[in-house]
């Protein structure tokens, strides 16, 4: 499987913008589909899974509700919208798929920037 972040860019506080993660090259029936971020000098963290069979969708507390993940089958693709975007929220995204009740990512896409400006 491999996948493809896209979408980033430089916005201004409370703006918003929605990434994109194309999958190709496998089936995800078995997978969980992550945004995961990691902004300078911080370590990984999660941000929104979603459930590629089913769509059952989880979220990190800290969003409380300004992200929304979700994924068109029909195309292999998974979106983050992000809302009310604060400068907090800059980091380099990337979406990540393991296969569920395991811990580790078996997939990763390339990262893609996104700069909120104060």
């Amino acid at each position: 499987v491999q996948l493809q972040a896209y979408g980033g860019g430089l916005v201004q506080a409370g703006d918003s913008l929605r990434l994109s993660c194309a999958a190709s090259g496998g089936t995800l029936n078995r997978y969980l589909i992550d945004w995961v971020r990691q902004a300078p000098g911080k370590e990984r963290e999660f941000v929104a899974s979603i459930r590629w069979s089913g769509g059952m969708t989880y979220y990190a507390d800290f969003l409380k509700g300004r992200f929304t993940i979700s994924r068109d089958k029909a195309q292999n693709m998974v979106y983050l919208q992000m809302n009310a975007l604060k400068p907090e929220d800059t980091a380099v995204y990337y979406c990540a798929a393991k296969v569920i009740y395991s811990d580790n990512y078996s997939y990763w896409g390339q990262g893609t920037q996104v700069t909120v400006s104060s």
